[in-house]
């Protein structure tokens, strides 16, 4: 059992996400590695996460226009990712198939790549067309033995318990 000493929470995230895709069998490119941690430190403290209605919100999404439309989008997809990956009971509770999440997640992806330009429509093709590699790496995460925490006395003399 590894024992997290230290780090920004994107480097843990990062160290986990590695060991998450050798469990998986899937290697991540750099790009999907890293928005993959850029998706865990957003939605890490997201109390919604579970209860929104994905649906609704891309429904909602597509009325949008502009940046604000492709932001709704990259949300649904997030979330959805996150769902699919982490939380697949998730959907049985819903009554649908982690499927319906792979679909809608991989489809709100590809809606933010056709409304934006450049490099943002570049990595949000790229992440839709790899959409399962990354539920895949996230559910390696779920399969991953709990670290155990450093002991108080190794603990960097910095942080405070209270």
């Amino acid at each position: 059992m590894r024992t997290l000493h230290h780090g920004t929470a994107a480097e843990l995230w990062h160290t986990l996400l590695r060991e998450a895709e050798n469990r998986s069998h899937v290697a991540l490119d750099e790009m999907q590695e890293s928005y993959l941690v850029f998706v865990l430190l957003r939605h890490q403290n997201d109390p919604d996460l579970l209860a929104r209605v994905q649906a609704l919100d891309w429904l909602q999404a597509q009325e949008r226009v502009g940046q604000m439309r492709a932001d709704h989008l990259r949300d649904v997809g997030d979330r959805c990712l996150l769902i699919a990956g982490l939380f697949p009971a998730q959907a049985e509770r819903r009554r649908v198939s982690v499927e319906y999440f792979l679909a809608l997640g991989r489809s709100a992806y590809r809606d933010v790549a056709d409304a934006c330009r450049n490099a943002y429509a570049e990595l949000f093709a790229h992440l839709a067309a790899h959409y399962e590699g990354l539920v895949a790496v996230l559910r390696g995460l779920r399969e991953a033995p709990v670290p155990a925490l450093a002991p108080v006395a190794h603990r960097p003399p910095n942080i405070r318990l209270h």
